[in-house]
């Protein structure tokens, strides 16, 4: 039973035509597996996709990866068999699936994946004794509070940057083709390898608080006791991190709780209702000025392997450093908690301003969030992906969700263009045309392009796009 077999990480990284990773298509997938103390147990897995036809790469990950949709194409196999070859060794028991910023990126690429080609998008995250992690915030939490015995490469502000090639280059870790999908998975096991020699403590700490439940008891409701949280949104300034005080759970999302941040004066929000107190948490960058500053409450997904830590890892030098006044933010905290009665009143506003649902998505290729399909459309997904292509045409599929019918119809176009019938490839070749001919589409394309050739994007890279753009039909 899978309680007996060793636990294993798989490491894994994608090259994408794509910088969004629910919309964008994968171009290159790479894996390699190890054991806990990251020895190399199996041979790298090794994957190109071919693109579909209903989308436009775009010009800057072409030139980023060096993969043109002909390479990936002559090279790869349809989604359907792609995703599902991934599925598989996310799917051996007691595996751990992590990389190098996957879980903002290519974790959501996965599931956009699996969703699309009618396999759960989740099961492969906790079932079977399974689970995932990220190193980045690790990284980030190491560079900040134990930087010893890692070289840290600067950005032009003076400040660290975790851009994979640059940590490789400065500490001397093979990393020759930057965005080859491989290499960038063998580079991440050798910087996490680098951070478990150099801070060992640090590095099983991250790996044990990967699971929601662990999380989960480090936050405290009853006492409130502040939290050290590592977020990209902080800047490197700060070392990516900030004090913060649990407030409540998410109204909508059980999975997210939400926290104050403790480098901002609370009296500064404490008395909004939660209409205001919304239009200030989510104030657009360009609404932003004096004596309007975006409220920082925030959600912390306990789901995403946040890390959080005690706020005692950072001594008073390094707090200084980092210009993280704690003094200042014990205040703050102080502030928040002098009065429960208020306090109560304050959590409620702060609940009922995150309680309105985001405007609803229409387009079935993104909405995986929209609910959990039911068991007897489960059933139903499984016959599809068994299925022979040619017979999918002749079934009629008693669906309950709104959303597969027309995923199916994408999914046979998608995968099994030869499939549809002469009406099919009508309607398939006027949805397709509209897509990639909106004017969003050709915004995005052509502003793109732009910048892909103020960068240096090479002639051949170029011609090859022109070439498959041209021959979409558009």
């Amino acid at each position: 039973m899978y309680w007996n077999m060793a636990n294993t990480i798989f490491w894994y990284d994608f090259e994408t035509f794509s910088s969004d990773p629910k919309a964008g298509r994968a171009a290159q997938f790479a894996g390699l597996r190890t054991d806990e103390n990251l020895n190399i147990v199996g041979d790298p897995l090794v994957i190109y996709c071919k693109p579909s036809n209903d989308f436009l790469p775009d010009p800057v990950a072409c030139h980023i990866t060096g993969i043109t949709p002909q390479e990936a194409d002559s090279k790869g196999m349809i989604e359907a068999q792609f995703i599902k070859a991934i599925l598989k060794e996310f799917s051996v028991p007691n595996t751990c699936v992590s990389g190098y910023n996957n879980i903002r990126f290519d974790d959501e690429l996965t599931r956009q994946l699996l969703y699309r080609n009618f396999f759960d998008p989740y099961e492969h995250e906790y079932k079977n004794g399974n689970s995932r992690w990220d190193i980045i915030d690790m990284v980030r939490l190491c560079a900040a509070t134990r930087p010893e015995g890692i070289e840290w490469p600067k950005k032009d502000d003076g400040y660290v940057s975790f851009r994979l090639d640059q940590l490789t280059t400065k500490n001397g870790i093979e990393h020759d083709s930057a965005h080859d999908a491989l290499s960038d998975v063998k580079a991440t096991i050798e910087l996490a390898r680098l951070i478990k020699t150099s801070q060992p403590k640090l590095y099983d700490y991250c790996y044990s608080i990967r699971s929601k439940s662990v999380v989960n008891k480090i936050i405290n409701f009853e006492t409130r006791r502040p939290f050290l949280l590592v977020s990209p949104s902080v800047s490197s300034r700060h070392g990516c991190l900030s004090l913060m005080v649990p407030l409540c759970l998410h109204p909508r999302l059980p999975n997210t709780v939400l926290a104050a941040d403790l480098r901002q004066n609370p009296k500064m929000w404490i008395g909004l209702g939660p209409k205001e107190l919304r239009e200030r948490i989510f104030l657009p960058r360009s609404k932003i000025g004096p004596g309007t500053d975006r409220v920082l409450v925030r959600g912390v997904a306990l789901n995403k392997c946040p890390v959080i830590v005690n706020f005692d890892v950072l001594d008073g030098g390094r707090a200084l450093d980092l210009d993280i006044d704690i003094e200042k933010s014990r205040k703050n905290w102080e502030t928040l908690m002098e009065d429960a009665k208020k306090l109560r009143h304050i959590i409620n506003n702060v609940s009922q301003s995150f309680s309105s649902e985001p405007k609803g998505e229409t387009d079935p290729d993104l909405m995986i969030y929209d609910g959990f399909f039911t068991k007897p459309d489960k059933q139903l997904m499984a016959t599809i992906r068994e299925a022979d292509p040619a017979d999918l045409n002749r079934f009629d599929f008693p669906f309950r969700d709104r959303r597969l019918k027309e995923m199916l119809f994408r999914y046979r176009a998608r995968n099994y263009l030869q499939t549809l019938s002469p009406e099919e490839l009508m309607l398939w070749n006027d949805f397709r045309m509209r897509r990639i001919n909106s004017d969003d589409s050709r915004d995005q394309y052509n502003k793109s392009l732009l910048e892909a050739v103020s960068v240096g994007i090479s002639n051949d890279i170029l011609e090859n796009l022109e070439k498959y753009v041209l021959g979409l039909g558009v």
